[in-house]
């Protein structure tokens, strides 16, 4: 990689200018451990490794190679998670701590997975010592906000030259359970509950995915985050839509290496990103355009 691209937060692939209303990206898959973090860390890399969503990237390989515009964000998710409000900071991970009114303490920050990870089930806290809030300060600038800047330029040119567009961001998720023994979904199709996108997009999804024989859920467990907030506004023909899949579809069976899955569930991946662009009323994209 060319020394002026070795700090970039992330990748964009595709054309320069959108050739499709559709738009993926894939903020959990990042391997990039800097230094700064590998100091800082009370647990084994291997621990940290668990907050990715493992070789996600991969899967969108078809669809960047057909011609949609793609982002890939690069440092690992327990540097700054990207799908995080900004706000949702734990005030014990940061010195001095912040104003209580400057800060949102989610669900998911209360669980430990805020925009800096605090702790994992299991493992503990994950770092030696506060994070000072100028280095927070820092990892916003120069990773959360040019992500979601990248992300809403995309769509603005995509929608300015097709009426509409379409964001759908891509996750992995660990097998999941159900109390009741009844089948776990494979694919869980996000849109917070309806406010980010339209039902038509979603509905074709669950049907294409079903239509290969995977057991589909709607918001359960998984609805979307900030992502699917800030960038789905369906009301002005912006929308936003998170897939999460089901890491044994395309891992090897100990989730760590890539598997054979990775073709057809990248397949899956770019069937659906056509089928949008058709549902938005334009032309398959063509790589060579």
């Amino acid at each position: 990689m060319p020394a002026a691209m070795h700090d970039l937060p992330y990748l964009r692939l595709g054309p320069r200018q959108p050739v499709s209303p559709v738009l993926l990206a894939v903020p959990h898959a990042g391997r990039l451990y800097p230094a700064a973090l590998r100091a800082r860390a009370a647990v084994p890399l291997a621990t940290l490794a668990a907050l990715e969503d493992r070789h996600a990237d991969l899967l969108i390989a078809e669809a960047a190679a057909a011609g949609h515009i793609v982002f890939v964000a690069r440092r690992a998710r327990s540097w700054i998670d990207l799908n995080r409000d900004p706000r949702e900071i734990d005030p014990a991970l940061v010195e001095p701590p912040p104003r209580a009114h400057d800060i949102i303490v989610s669900a998911k920050v209360r669980g430990g997975l805020g925009l800096i990870p605090r702790r994992l089930n299991g493992s503990g806290e994950l770092w030696r010592a506060p994070l000072s809030a100028a280095e927070l300060a820092r990892r916003i600038a120069r990773d959360h906000g040019p992500w979601h800047d990248a992300l809403a330029a995309a769509l603005t040119a995509a929608q300015t030259r097709f009426g509409a567009a379409l964001l759908l961001d891509c996750h992995s998720m660990p097998p999941v359970t159900t109390a009741n023994g009844g089948a776990a979904p494979e694919i869980v199709i996000g849109d917070r509950y309806g406010r980010s996108a339209s039902g038509v997009l979603v509905a074709r999804l669950v049907a294409i995915a079903e239509a290969m024989g995977f057991a589909v859920a709607c918001n359960t467990p998984y609805a979307g985050g900030y992502t699917l907030d800030r960038h789905g506004v369906p009301a002005r023909g912006r929308h936003a839509i998170q897939i999460e899949i089901d890491r044994r579809l395309y891992l090897e069976p100990d989730l760590r290496a890539p598997g054979p899955g990775v073709v057809p569930i990248g397949a899956m991946l770019a069937r659906m990103a056509a089928a949008m662009a058709d549902e938005l009323g334009a032309a398959a994209p063509l790589a060579a355009e």
